[in-house]
């Protein structure tokens, strides 16, 4: 997890920072970034004229709230906007203080190599985006009791301690450092001896050609539905804040040896009952998660790339210092509604004394986000709420110690952890989502004619596409919950002809509507698709 400024030269980082993996601009640089309401806000302060070149309603985040408990920003009843600006490189360190200490978290901000790429993500963040999603989705029925009961019994929090420990006695694991290199190749070690015998365990390092330290991942290959796969993630470096070098200490025990730390006793666990999934799971310790989510952006891409059938990701980033009231706090911004879900009613069947609660963290806060942006369903379960959580990550004194020497909250969340992989790698071929509904309209419009269609009533989570072909010159809106026109929508295509295109994507369940516009005397064929209620 990141709160604290990292790197001056990778844009001062601290946590939200989704570094997209190019060469870093020189001081004084002219760079773009994306950022949200608060931490434009923020930036303001220092550069007043600093303006977005374009903006975008998040489709995934809620208000974010400050450091005094207030909802942060203006509009406090909306959800989070994110705009593209040009700033010089050398305001990135104040502008990641400021977040840090005004709003009392990290990031709110991300890198981009250029203009096009920073309107991309945009695009790809707006409320009217269609975000990839050729995965399967699980049933997520939970019928593993028999199996899951008697490995539950089995975890212990005297292994977590001792696996954090171990970790947080290197000098520092920061990516770039002998620590982190050594970290990297003792967890390899570690994971590979708890898999001994095991013929279809196997234990890698992904190498990231830019930088030395390398991620591991541990993977369990399935049975008979292999193709689809569940990925339990962590972040194995660790960071002092600026300038992190060879003898820095960073001991980093809560941030994220603790998640680490869990991740290891499932595994120990899966391992010693032999259990044996049938879809694949795989365990990965991300590197370079402190300097802007690197290790898990590429590996993620890489995923979606390759096609991989990634049915769910969880993130456990700070596992062990409970700082609030509540036992595990569902993040629910830039993660999947429908898994977030099945994560609380899994802490409901299997650790029913545990009390749940929610918060959000705000843009690109772990490496959820890396998967979520491909359009991955991930979760990001988490130790505390945000503005409660350990004030001593980042610092020398992120230890065992400072966490009471125990691992008592880690064990929570090895139990949920070992529960998801159990409840989803124990699934035969998921549930595909159901077939899109189309309509179809046909018709003609005057100069100026207008003509509604709708409400369509589209499931939470889906998109719904609308297209037209024909002659002259018709537009096209769409809008959520309301009436569309061209003074009010979500979306819009007015191009110069009767063929247009627009898709709006449903985060709950709830109406949408189309309106189509004759620009000039026209005919039209409207197809209306998407994932009914």
């Amino acid at each position: 997890m990141r709160r604290h400024p990292t790197l001056s030269t990778l844009a001062a980082v601290c946590a939200g920072l989704l570094l997209i993996a190019s060469p870093a601009a020189q001081a004084g640089e002219k760079i773009w970034i994306s950022l949200g309401d608060a931490a434009l806000a923020q930036l303001q302060k220092h550069a007043p004229a600093s303006s977005a070149v374009a903006s975008v309603a998040s489709a995934q985040s809620g208000p974010l709230v400050a450091k005094s408990g207030r909802v942060a920003g203006a509009a406090a009843a909306k959800a989070e906007t994110i705009h593209l600006v040009e700033i010089d490189e050398d305001l990135l360190g104040d502008l990641s203080s400021s977040i840090h200490e005004e709003l009392n978290r990290c990031g709110g901000f991300m890198y981009h190599p250029s203009k096009q790429a920073g309107l991309a993500n945009l695009q790809a963040h707006g409320i009217s985006a269609v975000r990839p999603s050729k995965v399967t989705r699980p049933s997520y029925v939970i019928d593993e009791q028999a199996t899951l009961t008697p490995m539950l019994a089995q975890m212990q929090a005297s292994n977590i301690g001792q696996t954090i420990l171990d970790l947080s006695a290197f000098t520092n694991r920061f990516y770039k450092t002998t620590g982190g290199v050594n970290a990297s190749n003792w967890l390899k070690q570690r994971w590979s001896n708890l898999a001994a015998g095991r013929s279809d365990v196997t234990v890698e390092q992904f190498n990231h050609p830019t930088w030395a330290q390398k991620s591991v991942i541990l993977t369990i290959r399935g049975s008979d539905n292999a193709r689809e796969v569940v990925v339990l993630g962590g972040h194995l470096d660790s960071t002092a804040g600026s300038g992190t070098g060879e003898t820095t200490i960073a001991p980093g025990a809560d941030d994220d040896a603790s998640g680490i730390a869990s991740l290891t006793e499932i595994v120990r666990v899966l391992m010693e009952a032999n259990y044996k999934p049938r879809r694949t799971l795989k365990f990965m310790a991300y590197a370079a998660e402190e300097v802007g989510l690197r290790g898990s952006q590429e590996i993620a891409k890489s995923y979606a790339n390759f096609g991989v059938n990634v049915v769910g990701v969880m993130q456990l980033d700070m596992t062990n210092y409970m700082g609030s009231p509540k036992d595990i706090y569902i993040y629910t911004d830039y993660t999947d509604a429908g898994q977030n879900d099945f994560v609380t009613r899994l802490i409901q069947t299997y650790l029913p004394t545990l009390q749940i609660g929610s918060d959000r963290c705000g843009y690109g806060c772990s490496d959820h986000a890396s998967w979520n942006a491909q359009g991955f369903a991930a979760s990001m379960p988490f130790e505390a709420a945000f503005n409660q959580s350990n004030p001593r990550i980042h610092t020398a004194n992120d230890t065992y110690a400072t966490s009471g020497n125990q691992a008592d909250h880690a064990l929570k969340f090895a139990r949920m952890g070992l529960a998801y992989a159990v409840e989803l790698g124990t699934d035969g071929p998921g549930t595909a989502p159901p077939a899109d509904k189309v309509e179809s309209f046909k018709g003609s419009l005057a100069l100026g004619e207008k003509k509604s269609f709708g409400p369509f009533m589209v499931k939470g989570g889906g998109a719904l596409k609308a297209s037209t072909v024909g002659n002259g010159d018709a537009d096209l809106y769409v809008k959520i919950g309301a009436p569309a026109s061209s003074a009010s929508y979500d979306c819009k295509s007015d191009g110069g002809s009767s063929t247009e295109s627009c898709s709006v994507t449903v985060t709950a369940d709830g109406s949408v509507y189309v309106q189509l516009v004759g620009y000039k005397a026209s005919t039209y064929r409207l197809d209306v698709s998407y994932r009914p209620q």
